[in-house]
């Protein structure tokens, strides 16, 4: 019986100390002073892309930026790295690239766990993921409160969408490519007018493996590709990093990339 009852406690205890992360990001987003709003963006099959906005408290025009989530969708923390960017003075906008992709689900938050979000994730055409970020690029270029530069930005399953992106729109300012792989026809690389800039964890192998032959085609096309492995990091350092009981190896990895990050979109 004693047994039992220490078991039940520690189990309110852990169920407890999630709830209080889950809230602690949440208030920390709901207490920024900055505007935040919700946009409807169309898509070709009369479906909704919902994107998150957040802008900067500034008197003039910003450089703008993209935020591409993980494959976890447009979570929580997501649209509060969108929020510290937007602290740092750019107008960012974050699509949730499987809003209204399932039938009854309109956000990410709506789904009843990140498993479920996974799935309709890499159920995605890319030609729709495409046309969404072409949305959301229109949008924020054309936003009164940017100065029409934008630079994409983009983690997990969301920075293999940025090297793709970067290959798809000539006209992005950067690409920075948070531990995602490029695309696997070589034939695209020749279509990159940007520059990319990768950031990878040195304990991210799966991810690390790819980054040779990527130089490699960067190179031959003569495209700018700089990147930085965090020694002893892991996959998704930016999110694992931000959490209190991340970590020393994902925190110095996160607060380095932060640095980084802001020098390259200055």
């Amino acid at each position: 019986m004693k047994k039992l009852t220490i078991l039940v406690l520690m189990g309110m205890v852990f169920l407890t100390s999630c709830d209080t992360k889950k809230s602690e990001k949440k208030h920390k987003l709901s207490e920024s002073p900055r505007h935040h709003e919700w946009v409807d963006l169309q898509r070709s099959d009369s479906t909704i892309c919902k994107a998150f906005v957040a802008y900067p408290e500034s008197d003039k025009p910003t450089k703008s930026v993209i935020v591409i989530h993980e494959n976890r969708g447009l979570n929580d923390w997501a649209r509060t790295f969108a929020d510290q960017l937007a602290e740092k003075g750019y107008l960012v906008i974050a699509p949730d690239l499987i809003s209204n992709t399932v039938e009854g689900v309109e956000k990410t938050t709506d789904f009843k766990s990140s498993d479920e979000a996974r799935k309709a994730i890499y159920g995605l055409d890319k030609k729709m993921v495409t046309e969404d970020l072409n949305a959301a690029y229109n949008y924020i270029k054309n936003d009164k409160a940017s100065n029409q530069e934008v630079s994409v930005v983009g983690f997990c399953w969301g920075g293999s969408q940025t090297f793709r992106y970067a290959t798809n729109n000539s006209d992005i300012k950067a690409a920075l490519v948070f531990y995602g792989t490029a695309p696997r026809d070589s034939a695209v690389f020749a279509n990159i007018k940007a520059p990319v800039y990768g950031f990878y964890g040195g304990n991210d192998n799966r991810v690390n493996s790819t980054i040779e032959d990527t130089k490699r085609y960067m190179d031959t096309e003569g495209k700018f590709y700089e990147y930085v492995v965090y020694e002893g990091a892991g996959h998704a350092f930016m999110r694992r990093g931000a959490q209190t009981d991340g970590s020393l190896e994902n925190k110095k990895a996160h607060d380095e990339a932060w640095i980084r990050l802001l020098e390259i979109l200055e």
